[in-house]
């Protein structure tokens, strides 16, 4: 059961989408779901996707919550700059954020 706040998923940056896949099937016997040309996710211990989309440009760790209007207002409230405003993806909602030190995290919903 997914519980609100605990990491839930990371996502990393491919450069070539092909190739990084190749790589961690062949070492790891890793299996992809693929949505789009541009993102393929993993289930391998921790759940997570490889995307070449611009807006990940190093480990984006993603934090899950049940509620993520007030989610988005906690992060808010606890001085998180917003980021990535929430929209929608295949699979639920999200948005993105960068705590005080300036690491940049996520957090989504179904």
């Amino acid at each position: 059961m997914r519980e609100d706040g605990k990491l839930d998923y990371l996502e990393l940056p491919a450069t070539d989408m092909t190739a990084h896949k190749a790589f961690y099937a062949s070492a790891f016997g890793w299996v992809f779901q693929d949505y789009g040309p541009d993102y393929a996710a993993f289930g391998e211990g921790l759940d997570g996707g490889f995307t070449t989309e611009a807006m990940t440009p190093k480990p984006l760790p993603i934090l899950y919550a049940q509620d993520l209007e007030a989610m988005l207002a906690k992060v808010q409230a606890a001085g998180g700059e917003i980021t990535h405003p929430i929209f929608a993806f295949p699979g639920g909602r999200r948005f993105h954020f960068r705590d005080p030190s300036g690491n940049d995290m996520a957090v989504w919903s179904e």
